[in-house]
């Protein structure tokens, strides 16, 4: 921690911090837990809210000081395309990957190998093409907002199987914790979601997880942390101190044994309030795809600290824009796009925190994205990670 005498006091010191019911708040709970807030000299009430919007309109008009947000709300809020407007801004990225794609065991058992092999999720998707030209059904596939990580990366997987998404697929918004009931009802035929929601829906036997968000985008963003532009002007100690202790958490996230003991204090009743079974697996790196099946390695499901996972990379802003405008159907333009780029995705508020903790950092705001895939070095110092989109059969 840095010496209190390098820090302005903070303005306020009672905040509220909205969260949502899913693995990857876990910087958030165990900065809480763990008394990073105290330590900061901040008294953070986390408040659960059932759903993204209910998220982000609470921060927008007050009722919350800071929340966990999708990756493209703070730029599609300022732009008024989600049904509310306001100027919002991040500072730190909570972490990279988290989401899961699932399907329905209907679908799953129409595929002629299941049970045999896990598949490539490109391979997957072709399966799903060709049942979907047998059968000549849309089918229904859920994300949790319209403008989310989750949306992007399940378009970019059935695309990448040459699924024709207008034609073939009816997509609609639920909350995350609605997904797995919706599921088993019949509601809908799967979904992309943030875990535990995919291990939950494997571990009760209504679905089977098609491809993990690493597998579709090595290394995506996922969640950052959300404020107004009024509060950072008004609060910008306040807003420095509870970037330092949530990044902190993110620096304990790294361990093992962290991660397990954060999954059963995540399971408690004011938290996710669901077993620790349903949450180990994607802190762990021990994943299971279906029922009764093997457990795979994904050590990157969660990346909470290494390859500058808290760092807001201007260069995917970017690529949320472009994937935004073609949600929208409407271009936006180069000025506006930088416009809401430099006022939303803030590295400098980054760059702040992590000189305070001596943690390295880019010293740019882009990077190339869909060139590695491996671990890299820029600057020959500042190690990142694999960066490959699922490749369309399209190219």
């Amino acid at each position: 921690m840095p010496a209190s005498s390098r820090l302005a006091p903070p303005e306020i010191d009672n905040i509220s911090v909205g969260y949502m019911r899913l693995t990857d708040a876990a910087p958030l709970i165990l900065a809480k837990e763990a008394g990073l807030f105290k330590r900061y000299g901040l008294d953070v009430t986390l408040c659960r809210e059932v759903s993204w919007a209910n998220l982000r309109d609470k921060l927008v008009v007050g009722l919350l000081d800071a929340a966990q947000l999708l990756a493209p709300l703070p730029m599609t809020t300022a732009l008024g395309a989600g049904g509310m407007r306001g100027q919002l801004l991040s500072g730190l990225a909570l972490g990279l990957n988290g989401n899961a794609i699932t399907l329905s065991n209907r679908l799953w058992h129409s595929f002629s190998d299941e049970g045999k092999s896990r598949l490539t999720p490109l391979a997957r998707a072709q399966q799903l093409k060709a049942l979907l030209k047998e059968t000549a059904e849309p089918i229904t596939l859920a994300t949790v907002h319209a403008f989310s990580m989750h949306t992007f990366l399940l378009r970019l997987w059935l695309q990448a199987g040459g699924i024709d998404i207008d034609k073939d697929i009816h997509l609609i918004v639920l909350p995350p914790e609605q997904m797995c009931d919706s599921l088993a009802r019949g509601v809908i035929d799967g979904f992309c979601v943030g875990e535990p929601w995919s291990t939950v829906a494997v571990e009760q036997g209504i679905g089977s997880v098609v491809a993990s968000g690493y597998e579709i985008w090595n290394n995506a963003p996922e969640k950052v942390l959300g404020v107004t532009q009024q509060w950072h002007d008004a609060h910008p100690a306040t807003h420095l101190r509870l970037r330092l202790a949530i990044m902190e958490a993110c620096q304990l996230l790294q361990s093992a044994d962290q991660r397990k003991a954060i999954a059963m204090t995540m399971s408690q009743a004011e938290y996710l309030n669901l077993p620790s079974r349903y949450i180990l697996p994607s802190l762990t790196g021990s994943y299971r795809y279906t029922k009764g099946g093997d457990a795979v390695s994904v050590p990157d499901f969660h990346v909470f600290w290494k390859y500058q996972a808290g760092f807001p990379w201007r260069s995917q802003a970017q690529w949320i824009l472009t994937q935004t405008s073609k949600m929208l159907g409407k271009d936006i333009c180069a000025e506006q796009a930088q416009s809401l780029i430099q006022q939303c995705w803030r590295p400098d508020l980054y760059r702040e925190a992590a000189r305070l903790l001596d943690a390295p950092c880019p010293s740019r705001d882009y990077k190339p994205e869909n060139t590695h895939e491996h671990e890299w070095l820029m600057d020959n110092s500042i190690e990142l990670g694999a960066d490959k989109l699922i490749q369309s059969t399209e190219g």
